[in-house]
């Protein structure tokens, strides 16, 4: 027996099937505002094309350019701001967790572009969303140069979202920084973070919510705020501060402090044959580390391998430079500090001694 295809029935049509296009426009028209203020003079046209458009002809000024690139997203933390309703700063969190990666290599962010997965377009949440991804541009000097709103009903939920992108940069092929530069005797500048910026979520919702039996409005004494503001505390963009310190001092690499911890990420800039102890003494990590610690009884050790424990950069420096590093950093408004020395020995990273406080 063969089956045949019946045409009775309702009229199916996009909207019928979930996805709202008219939503989708509402919301483009309300980040226009946004995205214009991240432009930079080689953006060619506006938003609403196909492809954006970036002026090659300014790299002609380079010697030897070599573009970077870089792809990320910000994880569960995207859950964080669902449960709160507050879109607003979770964009930073992304353009954080992008343009720290190209700036490692010495690279400028030019451009960025970004991706939001919801199961239904609410215009108003994704310029929330967008308009955070605007401000964390600004604060890198990159270009939003475009992105795409998906709605896709019956894949998320109504209320649910995630949030990535991509974004280049540019480097002059001699000044690339990296493990081949790095040197015995050089100076590791450690940089705060802001708190957990968007690595290890998983880790801190099932501890702190799930097995902690915390509720995001709750104030907890040690961080002296709601819970639900202090995890959506958004992630520090170092772009700026590192490319200003690149261009004052001798750096020869530089680490994001992201998923595995503060050793293991300082560990990929190092070359064989050399190693850093870093001194915890050097600094205090915040309340919120402790926390986290604490509720799920997690070892110090596991602890240091899954979140930044306060440092969310590192640079790695000529000595005779650190003291000046240190005092830029500080007077650029970012917490900064010395925190060991690479010598020779079996290649990798530790931590010594207890934290400060």
């Amino acid at each position: 027996m063969t089956g045949s295809i019946s045409p009775d029935g309702p009229e199916a049509t996009y909207a019928a099937a979930g996805v709202d296009i008219a939503a989708g426009e509402r919301a483009v028209e309300l980040m226009r505002e946004a995205v214009s203020r991240t432009r930079r003079p080689e953006v060619i046209g506006g938003i609403g094309g196909f492809a954006g458009l970036f002026d090659a002809s300014a790299l002609a000024g380079y010697r030897h350019p070599v573009l970077a690139t870089s792809t990320d997203g910000v994880g569960t933390k995207v859950a964080i701001a669902s449960a709160l309703g507050r879109y607003d700063t979770i964009g930073l969190d992304l353009v954080g967790m992008l343009v720290d990666d190209l700036v490692v290599c010495g690279a400028e962010p030019l451009f960025l572009t970004d991706y939001i997965a919801c199961g239904r377009v609410v215009p108003e949440r994704v310029a929330a969303i967008v308009s955070g991804v605007a401000r964390g541009c600004e604060q890198a000097g990159c270009a939003l140069l475009g992105g795409e709103t998906a709605e896709h009903p019956g894949l998320l939920g109504a209320e649910e979202f995630d949030l990535a992108g991509a974004t280049t940069g540019v480097v002059e092929a001699d000044e690339l920084l990296g493990p081949d530069r790095v040197r015995a005797g050089d100076v590791v500048v450690l940089m705060a973070s802001s708190g957990l910026h968007s690595n290890g979520y998983s880790l801190v919702r099932h501890v702190l919510l799930e097995r902690g039996g915390l509720t995001l409005e709750q104030e907890v004494a040690e961080l002296g705020r709601p819970l639900g503001e202090e995890l959506l505390e958004p992630t520090r963009i170092y772009a700026a501060d590192c490319l200003a310190l690149a261009g004052a001092v001798e750096v020869h690499a530089m680490a994001h402090i992201t998923g595995g911890g503060l050793a293991a990420n300082l560990a990929r800039v190092l070359p064989a044959g050399l190693t850093v102890t870093l001194e915890r003494s050097t600094w205090a990590p915040a309340p919120i580390f402790g926390l986290v610690g604490a509720y799920g009884k997690v070892e110090g050790k596991d602890l240091e391998a899954t979140l930044n424990m306060g440092v969310g950069m590192a640079a790695v420096l000529a000595a005779a430079d650190a003291d000046r590093a240190v005092r830029l950093l500080v007077d650029r408004g970012l917490p900064a500090w010395a925190g060991g020395v690479v010598r020779r020995g079996d290649t990798g990273v530790r931590l010594a001694g207890e934290y400060a406080g």
